[in-house]
């Protein structure tokens, strides 16, 4: 198959997206499919070009992948405007590049957020021939209602629900990554032909094995238990709630690592100093090679979300269950349903600050639950959550249609 996969977000950055779409991309090639990515210049989420990217697009080779890179206006700002720029500059940008440039393809895949990126995604699979493959990682405007930046009867609000509405009709397919996100696009748009791509884990990537104990006495004292987030510092994740539970432990054995950057960072770190905490330590992000072993060696991993926002379910939770760390969730919905289904930790409600110190005390307190945790974490990243297993479903499925069409 001619595989593109189209997404403002790729490595040389680090997050989720970056992630899921890299490995799934890696497998394909690996299978012999021809894949192209075509994705922005590397910024996110410092807001700015990554050293040695620029101009109006380039193209370089990733694990037998082929990415074409293309402009972007670069911002870390909270900023409804900036970001509606940013995300704009890609649309056009993609567009122009990928109808000069992008090969004919038989399937393209785009990745939203952000929605507007379904515009150009739309057209360039027209263009190129291919049956388009739109992948809902958060469902917009919801999401952005869900968390108190847009109001339901607002005219934006209104407007991007028509734009979301009109591109689900107009996929071929349209994946997500959990099942409420399926099971709510499903109920908008009946029609909307759907797939549940799970997200999920390298378990030979993440692994118990690499606890070591140097790391934990690089970062940890006095025999303190380490609780650690690794990734983005925005909106959505609330880690303030983080340092409100900090607060509330000051004097417990108890050290709270953040690693990453993202738009919200320099106001938790001000807050932080403001509230006193020593108990909670700030680092830039890290290659998963690093995090994964970080992970690993810490104690409890924290997957905080700010509100109750359906159908988000943190990649966290796959990265610490199969390094065989317990985990500390803040979320309700199907994130919350996993936890409680693979006995992999213990999730609290959003806005809980008592609820959460208790239970981060519990955990401090419950060694041998937090290891049974653990071993119940690994065995669902690698029978349930093991990222080229997915990959090998999804693949099926497209070579199904091809074969179907081919008899045709």
């Amino acid at each position: 198959m001619k595989l593109v996969i189209h997404t403002q977000y790729y490595p040389p950055e680090m997050g989720a997206p970056q992630a899921r779409l890299s490995e799934l991309a890696k497998y394909f090639a690996s299978r012999g499919h021809k894949v192209t990515v075509l994705t922005a210049m590397p910024n996110y989420p410092q807001g700015s070009i990554f050293p040695g990217y620029g101009g109006l697009f380039c193209r370089e080779e990733q694990d037998g992948v082929s990415v074409i890179r293309t402009l972007i206006y670069p911002t870390k700002s909270t900023s409804m405007f900036r970001r509606l720029v940013s995300y704009l500059s890609f649309v056009v940008s993609s567009l122009l590049v990928g109808i000069a440039v992008l090969p004919k393809a038989d399937y393209l895949i785009t990745e939203s957020p952000p929605l507007f990126l379904s515009i150009s995604g739309w057209l360039l699979a027209k263009v190129k021939g291919a049956r388009w493959i739109l992948n809902v990682s958060d469902l917009w405007p919801d999401s952005a209602k869900y968390i108190g930046m847009l109001e339901e009867r607002s005219f934006s609000y209104r407007m991007l629900q028509k734009m979301a509405h009109f591109f689900y009709r107009k996929a071929w397919l349209v994946t997500g990554q959990s099942k409420e996100i399926i099971s709510e696009i499903g109920h908008q748009v009946p029609q909307a032909r759907l797939h549940h791509l799970s997200n999920g884990v390298d378990p030979r990537e993440f692994h118990p094995q690499k606890r070591g104990e140097a790391i934990r006495q690089q970062y940890l004292r006095n025999g303190e238990a380490g609780f650690i987030y690794a990734g983005l510092h925005g909106l959505f994740q609330g880690l303030e709630q983080i340092l409100l539970a900090a607060e509330k432990l000051k004097g417990e054995s108890v050290r709270f690592l953040l690693f990453g950057d993202g738009p919200e960072k320099e106001a938790l770190v001000k807050k932080a100093s403001d509230l006193g905490l020593s108990n909670v330590d700030f680092y830039f992000p890290l290659s998963h090679r690093d995090i994964s072993s970080l992970i690993a060696s810490m104690d409890v991993a924290v997957a905080p979300l700010k509100k109750s926002i359906r159908g988000a379910v943190p990649s966290k939770i796959y990265e610490a269950m199969a390094s065989g760390v317990p985990i500390l969730l803040v979320a309700n919905g199907e994130a919350s349903e996993i936890i409680h289904r693979t006995g992999a930790g213990v999730a609290v409600a959003p806005g809980d600050i008592e609820g959460l110190v208790l239970s981060i005390r519990y955990l401090l307190s419950h060694a041998e639950s937090c290891k049974e945790m653990g071993r119940y974490g690994r065995l669902a990243a690698e029978t349930l959550f093991d990222r080229a297993r997915i990959a090998e479903e999804f693949e099926a499925l497209l070579l199904k249609e091809e074969s179907l069409t081919g008899e045709g």
